[in-house]
């Protein structure tokens, strides 16, 4: 196939993870992280890994002073106003536009569609994506120094900020906030817990599922060698509450949930390919982004039809399925995000892929809960992993998907080794999406109401401490409610409380029937 010198392509994709004691397969002349290191440090780290992995003579750094655009994907463990500035500085290169993303999970994914259709568009040649979180040597400093912040670097207030990427905005309403859903602990419960009522599951049969599938992604986990966690849990292992497994919030223990307290970066470089050739970026190095699309589900989870479904996954994995020429059975390879095992489940049921086939893991790096769960950054390193997983499969069609806030904002890929013989495609389906029924708010409802789901949150210790209700009342539409009552929470720790009638009051207190 005669490629357009425009078509974008992905040559080099680079990783570091900083875990003490354990050695960061970094490529050689590359010196790991120190103990510690900031997330600045990591991504230097990994942009040079990313442009040793272009291979080729000097290829990979002769592209690095052309980078047109360093895009940083916003750490949270540490607040840079502008990481890009420092780090263009640390790499010795002078970008034309220094660029930071919004908030969000999905940003690598929905940064890398950009980059792609800027680079096919002819608006960039060079472009860097890069993220790093380091929330584990931040939490340990604190808690070897009575709390106190470690010694990374702070920049001034009057710092300008860079280029925004993607869109911040209030993930919550009022009401919402009100009722606790605060934390991604306290909702994604109340996703799982739908999906097992329409599975119609008991609380044993659902959680010997959701232990299977973990389990799986830990196996995959324990074979990469940029994972956090090594050790392949048994199923049993990861749902049985324990001294050191704690139950978080039901029906989640601690190794079900993701894990960020990790130190780990990763990086990706993207350019034409007229850059890749004339850099002597050897076409095994190649990967091609195939298509993309982003588009989120209804903002506020209280206007969501379906509490255990994303129909903005399903639109964007038809735009991109669309665009590649073929079905999902067609995919080779696919990471699903995975932050809590619902969030699989969401994203597979839109997909129509099986959760339980042993021949496509729906993961390649082992999800957030085993390889790490870097914050925003965690879908770069799931790229990084693709490219590898493509390169040793040349041809095959790899599936990356990346999601935000409470699987809110949500980006698809597809990609691949071989060009899409169409060039690079991506789609807005939010129309589509907009388009859906939607739950109305019933905020101010006292009285009789049905438990959709519910989730039990419980102390440091694993007891239950408080409930959280999603209630319908009689004519289909949503509240809140809370219960702090020894009762009412022990019972919904202990039994299944879907569907059960309940009363709720001004205060949005629950009372089961």
């Amino acid at each position: 196939m005669s490629l357009d010198p425009r078509t974008p392509v992905l040559v080099g994709a680079g990783q570091v993870t900083n875990r003490p004691g354990v050695a960061s397969p970094l490529p050689a002349g590359i010196d790991p992280p120190e103990p510690g290191a900031e997330p600045l440090e990591l991504m230097v780290a990994a942009v040079r890994a990313a442009a040793a992995d272009c291979e080729g003579a000097g290829a990979g750094d002769r592209l690095l002073t052309q980078t047109a655009s360093l895009r940083v994907i916003r750490p949270l463990s540490w607040h840079y106003t502008d990481a890009a500035t420092p780090l263009a500085r640390r790499l010795g290169i002078e970008p034309g536009e220094l660029a930071q993303s919004a908030i969000g999970g999905n940003s690598p994914q929905m940064v890398a569609s950009a980059s792609a259709r800027a680079i096919a568009a002819g608006e960039l040649d060079v472009v860097v994506i890069t993220g790093a979180e380091c929330m584990g040597s931040r939490m340990a400093y604190r808690r070897a120094h009575d709390g106190a912040e470690p010694p990374w670097s702070v920049q001034p207030s009057t710092t300008p900020a860079p280029v925004p990427l993607g869109t911040d905005r209030a993930p919550i309403t009022d009401e919402e906030g009100r009722t606790g859903l605060v934390q991604p602990i306290h909702v994604y419960p109340l996703f799982e817990q739908a999906i097992r009522a329409a599975a119609g599951r008991s609380p044993k049969e659902h959680t010997e599922v959701v232990g299977a599938l973990w389990a799986r992604f830990s196996a995959v986990a324990a074979g990469n060698p940029w994972a956090w966690d090594r050790h392949q849990w048994s199923a049993e292992e990861l749902v049985t509450p324990a001294p050191d497994n704690r139950m978080i919030a039901t029906p989640y223990t601690k190794r079900m949930v993701a894990y960020d307290r990790v130190d780990q970066g990763a990086a990706l470089l993207m350019c034409s390919v007229e850059r890749a050739q004339a850099a002597g970026v050897p076409q095994d190095r190649w990967v091609f982004p195939v298509a993309g699309a982003d588009a989120h589900d209804h903002w506020f989870i209280t206007g969501r039809d379906d509490l255990g479904r994303s129909p903005a996954i399903a639109a964007a994995g038809r735009a991109v399925l669309g665009f590649g020429g073929g079905t999902v059975d067609d995919v080779a390879h696919v990471d699903l995000y995975s932050c809590f095992p619902c969030a699989v489940q969401m994203g597979a049921e839109a997909l129509g892929l099986g959760i339980d086939d042993p021949s496509r893991p729906l993961t390649v790096t082992g999800g957030l809960s085993f390889f790490g769960g870097p914050i925003n950054d965690y879908a770069t390193h799931a790229i990084a992993q693709m490219a590898h997983e493509l390169r040793h499969d040349p041809g095959s069609l790899g599936l990356v998907t990346a999601l935000g806030w409470y699987a809110t904002k949500h980006a698809v890929g597809l990609w691949s080794t071989s060009p899409p013989a169409g060039g690079f495609r991506w789609a807005d389906v939010q129309d589509e999406v907009d388009a859906l029924p939607r739950r109305q708010s019933a905020e101010d409802h006292v009285g009789d109401v049905t438990v959709e789901t519910y989730t039990v949150i419980c102390d440091r210790d694993g007891l239950p401490e408080r409930a959280i209700c999603a209630l319908l009342t009689a004519d289909g539409r949503r509240t809140w409610g809370t219960s702090t009552d020894p009762g009412t929470v022990n019972e919904l720790a202990e039994t299944d409380g879907l569907g059960r009638r309940a009363t709720v009051d001004g205060n949005r207190h629950v009372a089961l029937h």
